[in-house]
């Protein structure tokens, strides 16, 4: 197996993880209602996606 010639210094390895960020979430405004929703998903405040009801949210769901 390969063994390293030279030590690996702490500055070195440690600049290889540098650049893992966590990138804030994509918010987008819902056309209906204006709240901010994710894109590509149904609006949890009034229900609609692309313009057509999908989710009727004035429903209460029911509690077992």
């Amino acid at each position: 197996m390969a063994v390293p010639k030279h030590k690996t210094s702490k500055q070195r390895s440690n600049t290889r993880y540098a650049n893992w960020k966590v990138t804030p979430a994509a918010v987008s405004e819902c056309p209906q209602c204006h709240e901010t929703k994710q894109p590509h998903r149904v609006c949890k405040k009034c229900g609609y996606y692309d313009g057509v009801l999908k989710i009727d949210v004035t429903k209460k769901p029911k509690d077992d």
